[in-house]
């Protein structure tokens, strides 16, 4: 990230903020970022203090107290600020990334990302926040490399996209605080500039979220040039697709869907129940569906309770589509309890499996 991108303002945060404010506070917060400026950080803090006393609610105050404490590395301090900031005012940005970068200065990068997410969900067009998002994926990617090294130091693979990685975000340019000479607007590659009442001077270029990758036993950048052509290959494409889409086991699939038919059963859910059979569904006596459907379900709902249970099921597949199954259902109802076996014939729909026929017995 470059400084234009990190003090970006929100013009309308800015304008919300600043004409909440009189022409005494404005100037009061303009003498303390003078302070944060030439480096006066414990002057700035406690007139910052001072400024809050009567005003505790002040986003502008608060937002140049966090700042003050970061440039203090007063890290825990400066985060329980921005984070209360975003409680008290959730639809501006500049603390969620405040606190990205805090996050991320301490390697906590599950949360630095948490964070930019929720910065770019009150404000999708603010840039800076998806910059640094994509710098935390390139140092949580760089992790994930750097393991898979560990594990197999011969993965090649790994080797270059760590490699290149690492050029791209060398470890010399890993986050900093800006200097006390730097803009007081621009703290912790922050967006101060939008919550001050006055216009700041141009900022240094600061530091962005860079991720610095833990040096590895991997090859030096030049012999992983000519490797690097691999990357575009993504060897790691399809087994990724197969591990996101397992082919379930058919037997486990039908047993569930046996089971979850007795449970609509139970339940009483006639439209549930009714939805397991197949639309060419044979019925008991040839009768016509409609008629079939309707006797089942005054069946159903006749009794106060049922309590429909399967045990002993075995799964017969005579091939992708087509399958049976064998079960010993008991039924419990209000005047009948009665056990049997029961027989479902079944066809794959899609990737639903249907009752086609019900058997009485083996």
């Amino acid at each position: 990230m470059t400084s234009r991108h990190i003090v970006s303002a929100l013009a309308l945060a800015a304008f919300l903020i600043a004409a909440a404010s009189t022409p005494a506070r404005a100037d009061e917060l303009q003498d303390i970022q003078a302070l944060v400026k030439q480096g006066n950080h414990n002057q700035a803090l406690d007139r910052v203090n001072s400024y809050l006393a009567s005003r505790p609610k002040d986003a502008q105050g608060r937002f140049l107290k966090g700042v003050i404490l970061t440039e203090q590395n007063k890290s825990a301090e400066a985060i329980k600020v921005f984070t209360a900031l975003t409680e008290d005012y959730p639809e501006l940005p500049e603390p969620y990334n405040n606190l990205a970068v805090l996050y991320a200065s301490q390697q906590q990068y599950d949360k630095s990302r948490q964070a930019l997410e929720l910065a770019i969900q009150t404000h999708p067009s603010y840039a800076t926040a998806h910059e640094n998002l994509g710098d935390i994926y390139a140092k949580m990617a760089s992790q994930a490399y750097d393991r898979a090294l560990q594990l197999d130091k011969s993965n090649a693979a790994a080797q270059t996209k760590l490699s290149l990685i690492k050029e791209i975000f060398p470890i010399n340019s890993r986050l900093q605080r800006p200097s006390a000479k730097t803009s007081a607007s621009a703290p912790v590659a922050t967006a101060a500039k939008p919550l001050s009442v006055v216009p700041a001077p141009a900022a240094q270029p600061a530091k962005p979220i860079t991720p610095s990758p833990t040096p590895v036993a991997a090859p030096a950048a030049k012999p992983a040039d000519k490797p690097a052509e691999k990357i575009v290959e993504k060897p790691t494409e399809k087994p990724l697709e197969k591990a996101d889409k397992p082919k379930q086991d058919p037997t486990q699939a039908i047993l569930g869907m046996v089971n979850n038919w007795a449970h609509a059963w139970s339940n009483k859910s006639v439209g549930e129940y009714l939805g397991y059979y197949a639309p060419d569904f044979k019925t008991p006596k040839g009768e016509p569906r409609a008629e079939w459907e309707k006797f089942r379900k005054e069946r159903i709902h006749a009794p106060k309770k049922i309590l429909v249970s399967v045990s002993g099921a075995k799964v017969t597949l005579k091939d992708e589509t087509h399958a049976s199954v064998t079960f010993r259902q008991r039924y419990k109802a209000d005047t009948l309890n009665s056990a049997t076996t029961k027989t479902l014939v079944l066809v794959k729909s899609g990737d639903k499996w249907l009752i086609q026929q019900e058997r009485v017995g083996a």
